[in-house]
C-alpha cells in the first residue's frame, strides 16, 4: 500500500480523503505536528503529500525520494517549494477555483462591516456602550471607489458583487490582458494610483517576494485617511506593525483582515484588539460546499497521479517534460 501524508487540515475528519485514496490502493498518514523534524522522518516512506497550511520545503522534498506528487488543499502555493519539487520530478497540484464565491463574499462582508461599523457597534453594545457617535464617522458606500489589487477569479467575482452596492471599480493587475479588463468594464491603474484613489482596497494577490510587505507604512501614508483595507489573501502582504501604526495615527480608517502574518496570532496582539479592525480566523474559504469540493478535488488529483492518470490542475507543467519525472516511471 502506498502512503499519502496529510500534514494538516481544517475539517473534522479525513473520511473523504481516505475513501478516494483507498480506491488508488493508498493509505492516509496524518502528521502529529507537521514540524520539519517530523516530516523529515516521515518523508522517505511517502508516495504523496497533501498539505493545507503547513510548509513543505526543499529539505523535506529532497528526503521524499518515492514521492510522486504534492497537493495543496487550496489555491496559494507559498507553503510549498515548487522549484524543489520540479527539480525532483514531483508533480504539484492545487485547487484553483473551489472557493471563489466564498472568498469574494467574505471580502464584501468585511468591506461592509468596516464601512458600516457593524462589528464595532456590536462589540460596544455587548460591552455596555450604546453610542451612535462612537468611532469614526460613517459615509455612504454608493459612489465610492473600490480598488481591487489582483484581478483573478476572486477579484472578478468581487467586482460583480461590489457593483450591486454602487461602487466604482478600479483594478491593479499587470498580468491580465486588456481584453479581460475591457470585458469586466473596469479601469486599470498603477499601484500608486490605486493606493491614492481608493476608498476601499481589497487584496487578491498571492504571497511572493514581489508582494511581501506590499502594503507598508509608506503605502498607508499615500492612502486616503477615510480608506479601509481588506485582506483575504495572505497576511504577509501587509506589514502588520505598519498597519497598526497607520491605524493608531489615523492614516487610514480601518482594516478587515481574514489573514494575518502569524496564524494563530499571539495572545494580546494589539492589531487584533484594535477597535478599527474586523478580524476573522482565515475563514473566507470556508463553507460546507467549498470544503467538499476542495477535499474531493485534492484527493482525486493525488489518486490520479498514483494511478498513472494526469491530474486536473498541475501548477508546474514543465515537470512533465523533465527527465526526472517520477510519475512517468511509476505509471
Amino acid at each position: 500500500m502506498r502512503q499519502v501524508l496529510v500534514t494538516d487540515f481544517a475539517w473534522k475528519d479525513l473520511s473523504i480523503e481516505k475513501e478516494v485514496l483507498g480506491h488508488a490502493a493508498a493509505i492516509v498518514v496524518v502528521a502529529n505536528t507537521a514540524s520539519e523534524t517530523e516530516l523529515m522522518q516521515l518523508a522517505p516512506g511517502l508516495h504523496g503529500i497533501l498539505t493545507c497550511w503547513k510548509p513543505v520545503g526543499g529539505n523535506i522534498i529532497r528526503k521524499a525520494r518515492q514521492c510522486l506528487s504534492i497537493g495543496r488543499f487550496g489555491i496559494g502555493l507559498d507553503n510549498i517549494d515548487v522549484s524543489s519539487a520540479t527539480e525532483a520530478g514531483i508533480i504539484v497540484t492545487n485547487v484553483p477555483a473551489y472557493c471563489v464565491d466564498e472568498v469574494s463574499d467574505h471580502a464584501m462582508a468585511l468591506i461592509l462591516s468596516c464601512a458600516r461599523k457593524t462589528a464595532f457597534y456590536d462589540r460596544n453594545i455587548k460591552n455596555g456602550s450604546y453610542d451612535l457617535q462612537a468611532g469614526p464617522p460613517l459615509y455612504r458606500i454608493k459612489g465610492k471607489t473600490l480598488g481591487i489589487v489582483g484581478f483573478g477569479k476572486i477579484g472578478k467575482a468581487l467586482c460583480a458583487k461590489a457593483r450591486a452596492f454602487g461602487l466604482n471599480i478600479i483594478i491593479c493587475d499587470p498580468h491580465i490582458d486588456d481584453g479581460s479588463v475591457a470585458q469586466a468594464r473596469v479601469v486599470r491603474v498603477s499601484f500608486s494610483e490605486i493606493v491614492k484613489q481608493s476608498d476601499f482596497i481589497s487584496i487578491h494577490v498571492p504571497l511572493s517576494n514581489e508582494t511581501t510587505g506590499l502594503f507598508n507604512y509608506r503605502t498607508f501614508q499615500e492612502m486616503k485617511r477615510t480608506a479601509i483595507i481588506v485582506n483575504t489573501s495572505r497576511g504577509g502582504i501587509i506589514d502588520s506593525s505598519d498597519l497598526l501604526a497607520a491605524l493608531n495615527e489615523e492614516l487610514i480608517t480601518g482594516a478587515g483582515l481574514d489573514v494575518l502574518s502569524q496564524e494563530p496570532p499571539a495572545a494580546g496582539d494589539r492589531l487584533i484588539a484594535h477597535p478599527r479592525t474586523v478580524v476573522t480566523p482565515h475563514a473566507a474559504f470556508n463553507s460546507e460546499e467549498s470544503l467538499l469540493e476542495l477535499r474531493k478535488t485534492a484527493a482525486t488529483q493525488m489518486a490520479d497521479v498514483l494511478c498513472g492518470r494526469r491530474p486536473q490542475n498541475i501548477v508546474n507543467p514543465q515537470v512533465l517534460s523533465g527527465p526526472e519525472l517520477r510519475w512517468r516511471s511509476a505509471s
